[in-house]
């Protein structure tokens, strides 16, 4: 299964320039994938630096294993989540890093190739499992949040994490069907989906924006992200590189506010004369709008037109 797993990096050479690596330094990779972002850094900081590369997706740690194999020790490879990359690092032995990086979503091999149900195949009959699950060795799948969610869950997924129009029409058609059988395919969704006449007219298949609200809901991808943006900042050494590549207005979203916070620090109300909380900045922003991909990036790699990257440096806290 490794030697099939197709992992195109994105922003590969804009993520290495804000990373701004050196020979020596320790990196940790969050989102492994199938290693493209690890071989180029670990390529960075020879002969001597470390990378530890995590993922929940065993498939993509044994692609990225497989990968990174000319390297040998110098990279170290973890099946875990970023969401406790602090805990991992303290697990090792190391006080601090030099730089981290977030890839976050699916990669293209989750989509295309593992049969997991991340996407659905339009114009003909998906008989994928609805497990959406990056790591398939925990948690619920899909099919199992749709057959016990309720009602009023199932739209608040829909609505928070697809913007999907129609939340509610389509809840009440999921909540109607599982009556009838349990939704257990891609195809059982889509039948639901369409049944409802949720999107109609729309430009895009609104299916796309229901399979990303319930990958996220399964993953709890939103929650990962800010424990992983509290865990990263946590390890950065003053001087350390935080570069996060997001790819919908949800996760970038989060992104940008939690840099904005960490850059301020105080979190008191605007109208206190006085701060009273403590908070210091530890971050300072070096990138006021995120940078996208070029054409010529997205010409080879379609899947990169929504990748956004946003990048700090840690800074030492005042006393």
């Amino acid at each position: 299964m490794s030697n099939q797993f197709h992992h195109q990096p994105v922003l590969l050479t804009e993520s290495i320039e804000q990373l701004d690596l050196s020979a020596g330094d320790v990196v940790v990779d969050g989102t492994l994938g199938g290693g493209g972002h690890a071989a180029a850094i670990l390529e960075c900081i020879a002969p001597d630096g470390v990378l530890v590369g995590l993922d929940v997706d065993a498939e993509a740690l044994a692609a990225a294993h497989e990968r990174l194999q000319p390297f040998g020790e110098r990279a170290q490879l973890v099946h875990a989540s970023f969401r406790r990359l602090d805990h991992v690092i303290r697990s090792l032995g190391l006080a601090s890093v030099d730089a981290v990086l977030l890839d976050l979503g699916v990669s293209s091999h989750q989509l295309d190739v593992s049969g997991r149900g991340f996407r659905f195949a339009e114009m003909s009959r998906d008989e994928t499992p609805l497990d959406m699950r990056m790591d398939t060795t925990r948690g619920r799948t899909a099919a199992e949040l749709l057959r016990h969610a309720s009602e009023e869950e199932l739209q608040g997924f829909f609505q928070r994490y697809g913007e999907l129009p129609g939340s509610r029409r389509l809840a009440r058609a999921i909540a109607a069907e599982r009556e009838r059988e349990p939704l257990r395919t891609a195809a059982d969704l889509l039948r639901v989906i369409d049944s409802a006449r949720i999107g109609r007219g729309r430009r895009h298949n609104p299916a796309t924006l229901v399979f990303q609200a319930l990958r996220i809901a399964v993953n709890d991808e939103l929650g990962a992200l800010e424990d992983g943006l509290d865990a990263a900042v946590e390890v950065l050494r003053p001087g350390g590189r935080l570069v996060v590549i997001a790819y919908h207005s949800l996760e970038d979203r989060i992104v940008k506010h939690r840099f904005r916070a960490e850059a301020k620090g105080c979190i008191c109300p605007p109208a206190q004369p006085v701060c009273t909380c403590g908070r210091k900045p530890r971050l300072r922003v070096d990138t006021r709008r995120p940078i996208r991909p070029s054409e010529e990036e997205v010409g080879a790699n379609p899947r990169s037109r929504s990748a956004l990257l946003r990048a700090a440096e840690r800074i030492a806290e005042a006393i």
